[in-house]
């Protein structure tokens, strides 16, 4: 099996229902390693720049003013096919769809205000650790 490493985000909602911590708590009791952790603001460009792979989509609006009303907390986690086991643990992007003991199953409602987003791919986490992290923040233990 493959170790991968992968980008999850708390979105803004996440951080105002203040589950930072229930999200760290299932990566960590999940066995995965994090290997940088910031809380921040993107800005717009930022945004536009991590969302880019839908900027010709009719929501592409939306998720970048969504992804820029508030603070987030970025994690770079890493384990086992890392990817995968992630998206599992978060559930389908709609929380009304997301199975229960999920993070969207157990506290989204939505499909865009759904807690978090967790890299879809390795070839996506490539492109999107870079525009929340420098390669100086990442600690391998």
């Amino acid at each position: 099996m493959a170790i991968e490493r992968t980008l999850l985000l708390v979105k803004p909602d996440g951080v105002e229902r203040r589950l930072i911590g229930e999200v760290i708590s299932r990566v960590e009791r999940k066995g995965l390693k994090i290997l940088a952790l910031k809380m921040l603001k993107l800005d717009r460009e930022k945004a536009e720049e991590f969302y880019s792979v839908h900027k010709d989509k009719p929501f592409f609006n939306e998720l970048v003013d969504f992804i820029t009303s508030g603070p987030i907390v970025a994690m770079i986690v890493e384990g086992e096919e890392a990817v995968s086991v992630v998206r599992i643990m978060i559930g389908q992007t709609d929380g009304r769809k997301a199975q229960p003991g999920t993070i969207r199953g157990d506290y989204s409602l939505d499909i865009m205000k759904n807690i978090v987003h967790a890299s879809d791919s390795v070839e996506s986490f490539e492109r999107e650790y870079k525009v929340v992290f420098s390669d100086d923040e990442i600690v391998a233990w």
